[in-house]
């Protein structure tokens, strides 16, 4: 796809929940595009949507109205295993909390996702030591995570996400759970390797100061996606 088309594009996306005998509309037409290369934040207080709106652009569940174009698919109809290969060939995912295999060390929770898609053990590890030592875990890369700490976690996290070189990663509120100076330090390092890695972000956090540190930022209010 060419470097002018969006790699996202959503049209009129709205979101309804159903809640004790009431619609809830968490989203209400939302409408945004996110080039190639461009690291947008999705800034929102907890509740407002962040998450269902990165479910939607992650193609994770359905129930959505509207238009959720990602790589130049138009994806919000396609069937189950072709929405798999999508977000297998275009997406890596960093949340709050790393979620990493907790019986395989760093190394291995990088290799791991990589070996999924077909590629080479050996080809594999290389990918993976090189992308954890660009986030200082160049020491720690046959340490479980239990022998790791919330911001050395959090970077293996991340270096899983980037591991097949996606064309997007998808985070959300991917330094919640760290204390403030780790947070900060942890999202430099993401943002520098995403950047170094030529692939676009849409991360969601409630954190202004954060937020700002990106290319660009789009706040969620009551289901409406505005420019700041």
């Amino acid at each position: 796809m060419s470097n002018r088309e969006p790699i996202v594009a959503l049209r009129d996306l709205k979101r309804s929940f159903e809640q004790g005998g009431q619609r809830i509309d968490v989203l209400r037409g939302v409408n945004l595009d996110v080039m190639p290369g461009e690291i947008v934040a999705l800034l929102g207080p907890s509740g407002s949507g962040k998450s269902t709106l990165l479910q939607a652009v992650g193609l994770l569940e359905g129930g959505f109205e509207g238009m959720i174009s990602l790589a130049g698919v138009q994806a919000e109809h396609l069937a189950g295993d072709e929405r798999t290969q999508l977000r297998r060939d275009h997406l890596g995912f960093v949340y709050q909390f790393h979620h990493l295999l907790p019986d395989f060390d760093a190394r291995e929770n990088v290799v791991m996702p990589q070996m999924i898609r077909g590629v080479d053990r050996a080809d594999a590890q290389e990918r993976a030591d090189s992308l954890l030592s660009s986030l200082g875990l160049g020491e720690r890369l046959t340490h479980r995570p239990n022998q790791l700490s919330g911001g050395e976690q959090q970077r293996v996290a991340v270096a899983r996400a980037l591991a097949n070189k996606p064309t997007l990663v998808l985070a959300d509120e991917p330094t919640g759970n760290l204390d403030e100076a780790t947070a900060d330090n942890v999202l430099a390092e993401f943002l520098a390797l995403v950047r170094g890695e030529g692939s676009a972000a849409l991360v969601a956090t409630h954190n202004e100061r954060l937020a700002a540190r990106m290319d660009r930022v789009v706040r969620l209010h009551d289901g409406v996606l505005t420019e700041i």
